[in-house]
């Protein structure tokens, strides 16, 4: 498969573009690109940008076949599911790939985490998740 396959299949299983809507004037094209919409459709534009570069890596360097793009397409054809999926891959390298998790159908939801209400000093000095790194 040819580079250029690969970005098209991923491009077809995105679906549509979200509207970016209308500005007809100067006042209105401000109010729109300050808007919270706008602010949405950039981060859509950015999670399908991650994902396509993403999945063309892994299928070049072999760690998925062509085969397996379509496992990813229920995940990445939606808003939340490519929100989702981005901050997977974001935080993993392409030879991770075959470990992302897959919705299977069922897109998982992002909700924000919550400030911890005490700070890490007032915990007893827990440091348990703390890992030092040698130089």
């Amino acid at each position: 498969m040819h580079i250029e396959e690969i970005v098209n299949w991923i491009e077809r299983a995105f679906g549509d573009e979200p509207p970016l809507g209308d500005a007809a004037g100067t006042e209105d094209a401000q109010r729109l690109l300050q808007g919270q919409e706008y602010q949405e459709y950039l981060q859509d534009l950015i999670n399908r940008q991650i994902i396509r570069d993403y999945l063309t890596n892994a299928v070049l360097l072999g760690v998925i076949s062509e085969g397996g793009l379509p496992a990813f397409a229920p995940q990445i054809a939606s808003e939340e599911g490519r929100a989702a999926l981005a901050l997977h891959m974001l935080m993993s390298s392409v030879e991770e790939a075959p470990d992302l998790p897959l919705a299977n159908g069922e897109v998982q939801v992002l909700e924000p985490l919550q400030p911890d209400s005490e700070p890490l000093q007032s915990k007893k000095g827990d440091r348990s998740h703390i890992k030092l790194v040698p130089n």
